[in-house]
């Protein structure tokens, strides 16, 4: 395929409407804006917003107040299969996990929560914020203690 062999696709170029050249190009006399009223007239339309009268979304809605969003503690979610990134005996915090690169977190992350997925093959000591009921017998299984911080 070459530059030259591009073409548009069949009906996506579509020639623009001359309008107000006489009553034979079927946009004459008005220019296709139909008979007076608003839009008819230059400079005709509404302002940004605008909804008939009725008071505008933008007025009706609330522009101050307080939003808790922002302070809700954030978690980070582990299963325990991939906590045999870690070595034998190691301790499991949430720096730890940032600083192995697990998984990718901001620094709003302020819990971290263990589930139950995959199988844990090595002893470990693991602080979190909360873990499954799954995730804690896999970590007593493998030897290791699951504390909850």
């Amino acid at each position: 395929m070459k530059l030259n062999d591009l073409k548009p696709s069949v009906g996506s170029n579509k020639k623009a409407y001359r309008k107000g050249r006489g009553i034979a190009t079927g946009n004459g006399k008005t220019a296709g804006r139909g008979q007076k009223g608003q839009m008819a007239r230059s400079g005709g339309g509404t302002r940004w917003g605008f909804e008939g009268g009725q008071t505008p979304m933008f007025r009706r809605m609330s522009k101050r107040g307080f939003n808790n969003y922002n302070f809700v503690p954030q978690s980070v979610e582990i299963t325990v299969g991939r906590l045999n990134a870690f070595e034998e005996g190691a301790e499991v915090t949430l720096e730890s996990v940032r600083e192995l690169g697990l998984v990718k977190f901001s620094k709003a992350v302020t819990n971290l929560v263990i589930l139950g997925g995959g199988e844990l093959t090595k002893k470990l000591t693991v602080k979190a914020n909360r873990f499954t009921a799954a995730a804690k017998e896999a970590i007593q299984q493998a030897g290791g203690t699951a504390t909850e911080v």
